[in-house]
Order: structure tokens, then sequence, then C-alpha cells
């Protein structure tokens, strides 16, 4: 794996990559869409047979990784379109582990939008309460997760459930959480801008929050 990321790394790329996404853990200085490329030979010349050797594929990409390409590639393997029928809820822990111990927006996002939202669509009954359980948890990357897990189902959102997980997170001064209130608003906002104009007054949301909820909205 190693190997295919560093025939695709762009010499000079690592520590500008790295200051801006401010890791500690160094880049090979590989850009996404060589990335992907590289990532796809691979997937494809090495298939995975079964669930729990996907799984610990996956982890052990993670945990062994010494460059942050590789926990990329953590990520796109968890969501390698031959393996989507083990989506399941047995992925739960290894997505937990990878919200946590990624711990920015770079690695938690996707799998967040990706992972746990086709999770809650899949698992309604189950993924609902454990979104609820999240958007409390003392973990901000959690209650991140729980915040944008409905950001791609536009139509389909679950209204009480967005407000339900945003909410214990509005007092919270945190940037990553104020920045994923008014991102999650407004990706609503493309399906329903009346109800969110109508929360965001409602609300005493901050200032980022309401400015990026109502980016595209016309001017009130």
């Amino acid at each position: 794996m190693r190997i295919a990321l560093q025939d695709a790394a762009e010499p000079g790329k690592a520590e500008t990559m790295r200051a801006y996404m401010k890791s500690p853990m160094p880049f090979l200085g590989v850009q996404a869409v060589p990335r992907r490329a590289a990532l796809r030979r691979v997937f494809a010349e090495h298939r995975l047979e079964g669930a729990p050797e996907w799984r610990r594929a996956v982890l052990t990409l993670w945990r062994e990784a010494e460059y942050r390409e590789e926990r990329y590639a953590a990520v796109d393997l968890s969501g390698y379109h031959l393996y989507r029928e083990f989506q399941t809820l047995y992925t739960l822990p290894m997505y937990e582990e990878m919200v946590v111990s990624g711990a920015w927006w770079d690695l938690v996002d996707e799998i967040a939008t990706h992972r746990i939202g086709a999770l809650l669509t899949a698992y309604p009954d189950t993924m609902r309460p454990l979104m609820l359980q999240w958007a409390h948890d003392h973990d901000l990357w959690k209650r991140r997760t729980a915040i944008l897990c409905q950001n791609r189902f536009k139509s389909r959102t679950d209204t009480a459930l967005l407000y339900a997980c945003i909410e214990p997170s509005l007092s919270d001064n945190d940037f990553f959480a104020r920045k994923a209130i008014g991102w999650a608003l407004r990706e609503y906002a493309k399906t329903s801008p009346g109800e969110v104009l109508r929360y965001v007054k409602a609300k005493g949301i901050s200032g980022l929050s309401r400015r990026e909820a109502l980016k595209n909205l016309p001017a009130t």
C-alpha cells in the first residue's frame, strides 16, 4: 500500500499538506486524485474475502498508519464498492474508533456523511438512538458525526433527529462544533429553506453557525 502511495507522491507537497491539515502525522505528498487512483488499483488487485477480513484490513491500515495518506486509504477501503454488503451494524465499533482516534475533519467527515449516514438509512431503529447518544457525548468528533450524518439525505432528512443532534452543541464554543451545525443546516436548507430560516431565527445559534446555515439563502 505504501509503495503505491509513494509512487503517486508529488515532490514538495508533503510539508504543504501537513501544514494545511495541521497534522502531527507526516504526509507522503499524494493529492486526492492520484491517491484514489492508486488505491483503486491496489484494492482491485487484493480482494478481501468476507466482512471480518475486510474490517481487520481497514483497522490494520488505520492503526499502523505512519503517514496520513494511509489513514485516508483506510477510510477509502471502508467505503470500497466491492464491500458494500459488509456495511452492517457490525461496522459500528470500527467507525467509532476511527471517529474518536481520527479527531480531525479530513478523516471524520467522510465517515460521518457516507458511512454513518448509510447505516442510519439502513438501520434507523438502531442508529437513531445511537446518534442521539453520540450527540450528547463528551467527544467533539462523535457529536460532529451525529450532526453531519444526514448531510446527504435532502428530502429524507429526519428534521426532529437533526435538531436533536444539533441542540446539545449549540452552546459549544468550539469552531468544529459550530461549523458542523452551520454546514448541516445549510445542506438541509437546499430542501427546506423556510424551515431552516425559521429554526435559525428561533434558536440562539452562534454567528458562525448562522452565517454557514444561511449562506445560500436570500438575505432577510
